[in-house]
């Protein structure tokens, strides 16, 4: 027998042994001021590329003005209990209705926090006859839900629909015996490589099979389609997803998140999603700070634009200095590199303290050993004159990095806050 809290200090975990040298700095960085390109980190201006303050409203004048009368007239603590039991209001309900209108869906249940609605949808949807089928590059909000399922599940390769088909083959086979269903799960932006689901080419196999497509749409909601409205939109399939998940706390610059399906389903995802029924509900700032941004969203398309005008530089000059950004055809901008962790630590902490850039830095094990991943959120308030300076700083540090430079044993050494 061995106690819980020995084995816990024995093995921090794959981030956590790094801990000593990396916090506050590599892991659990402070960036300080208002949100916006530029930040202040350990005392020095940074340009940031790190948040996913896509549309540029977390410091809106709009917004701050509605977030703050909002907080003055309700506090944060109204409305008081669970919505099922005391919390319900008119707001949570207009929010509701507009995000359906928004997504094209007919009805919407909204959530706390966007990883916990994930996690806790797909285990009120499922039971142990049904079979989940999900990407190999899934969020882990989905593997955690995933995880909790009791039945059979099934991945695919990443983005890859011909081993989809296999795997909906397998599915359909036990279904036919337990006379389960078949949910599939997949997203609409892949937030680390940048690439889209292939959404309407999932939708397609409907003719073929039966089955219910859930998209996790985070980085989606707000910069893909003509409106705004999703990948979904900007792939014209958005009426095959039988269930859409959008997040406030990328392009909506907020916190807390929505699900949208059919009106039945919404209702069972109300009366059934455990996360929901025995939690707050939303505080009433937040839901008419969703309501403002949400109609910015809707009267300025040209936020979107100025985004995309950022994005196209950024990814255009990126490639053209040689660098690899992979398939992404999204805002998420990552750029691939090649070499160790600590090599990896050097090379940022050189941004940081010389080119005074402020980006996420992302290595084994969340990617495979010997690569390295700089990722890039742009943004509708960066400047062209931040793309030019960024490329420039990157095609010195990876000059360095290719002549061993940042070689070492070690991680850099920075007095880190524990």
């Amino acid at each position: 027998m061995r106690d819980i809290f020995d084995k816990v200090k024995q093995n921090m975990g794959p981030l956590g042994m790094y801990s000593s040298k990396a916090h506050g700095y590599f892991t659990f960085p402070k960036l300080e001021g208002e949100i916006g390109p530029y930040m202040t980190f350990r005392g020095k201006r940074m340009l940031n590329w790190s948040l996913n303050n896509y549309l540029g409203l977390a410091n809106h004048p709009e917004v701050r003005k509605a977030d703050a009368e909002a907080a003055a007239k309700f506090g944060l603590a109204a409305p008081m209990g669970a919505r099922m039991m005391s919390g319900n209001s008119v707001y949570h309900e207009q929010l509701e209705r507009e995000l359906s209108e928004f997504v094209n869906k007919p009805d919407t249940i909204l959530c706390n926090y966007g990883y916990q609605a994930m996690v806790s949808a797909i285990d009120a949807l499922v039971d142990r006859r049904d079979v989940i089928v999900y990407d190999a590059e899934s969020h882990a909000c989905i593997i955690d839900g995933v995880r909790l399922h009791m039945g059979k599940r099934f991945v695919f390769k990443h983005n890859d629909t011909e081993d989809l088909e296999k795997q909906l083959q397998r599915a359909t086979k036990i279904v036919e015996q337990t006379g389960g269903g078949i949910l599939v799960l997949t997203e609409g932006v892949f937030g680390m490589r940048g690439d889209q689901g292939k959404l309407k080419e999932i939708v397609e196999l409907k003719k073929k099979y039966q089955f219910r497509l859930f998209v996790d749409d985070a980085h989606g909601i707000g910069t893909m389609g003509k409106t705004g409205g999703g990948t979904g939109q900007e792939q014209n399939c958005q009426d095959g997803i039988d269930i859409y998940f959008g997040t406030f706390a990328k392009s909506f610059a907020l916190i807390g998140g929505f699900i949208s399906s059919e009106k039945d389903i919404i209702t069972y995802l109300r009366y059934n999603m455990r996360s929901q029924i025995f939690a707050k509900s939303m505080p009433l700032p937040i839901v008419l700070g969703a309501l403002k941004r949400l109609e910015l969203m809707r009267k300025h398309p040209e936020y979107r634009e100025k985004l995309w005008e950022i994005t196209n530089a950024l990814q255009q000059g990126l490639k053209e200095a040689g660098f690899d950004i992979g398939n992404t055809n999204t805002p998420v901008t990552p750029v691939y590199l090649s070499g160790s962790i600590p090599e990896a630590a050097n090379l940022v902490y050189d941004l940081r303290e010389n080119f005074n850039i402020f980006c996420s830095m992302v290595t084994y094990p969340v990617v495979p050993k010997g690569i390295i991943i700089l990722r890039l959120i742009p943004t509708a308030v960066h400047t062209l004159e931040d793309v030019k300076y960024t490329i420039d700083a990157f095609s010195k540090i990876v000059d360095k990095l290719k002549s061993g430079k940042y070689q070492s044993d070690d991680v850099a050494k920075v007095e880190v806050e524990l």
